[in-house]
């Protein structure tokens, strides 16, 4: 059973970067679609997790959501572990609770479509606010 724990988010101001940080334990040495969502405030994204960008720990192939792509940079620390996404630039849109998942996978192309459902598990979430 991997365990995800989730770290790194806060309040910064439109333009403003931060780097979250996702702890994992619990691997076998099978490979994984390690990725990032978000859930984003509204009535009508209520529930909904967008994947953000993900990355496959076989060999580091990574995908991103087209609308992101630029400003956020997926990466995985072996030694430690640890997945991070580096998010640059950030707008108030961009305010949302993140969450950390992962599945098991085969290919790069199992992490392709960064779809929630496809993920088994998941941490809790760390809070991004965007506000000036």
């Amino acid at each position: 059973l991997v365990q995800l724990v989730e770290s790194g988010g806060g309040s910064v101001q439109p333009g403003g970067s931060l780097r979250l940080s996702c702890a994992a334990s619990g691997y076998t040495d099978t490979n994984y679609c390690m990725a990032w969502f978000r859930q984003r405030p509204g009535i009508e994204r209520e529930g909904v997790r967008e994947g953000v960008a993900a990355f496959y720990t076989g060999d580091g192939t990574t995908y991103y959501h087209d609308l992101l792509k630029g400003r956020f940079t997926i990466a995985l620390d072996n030694m430690k572990n640890t997945l991070t996404l580096q998010m640059d630039n950030l707008a108030r849109d961009d305010t949302a609770m993140y969450f950390c998942a992962a599945h098991r996978a085969r290919e790069p192309g199992w992490c392709r479509n960064i779809w929630a459902y496809e993920y088994t598990d998941w941490g809790q979430g760390t809070q991004v606010t965007v506000s000036s």
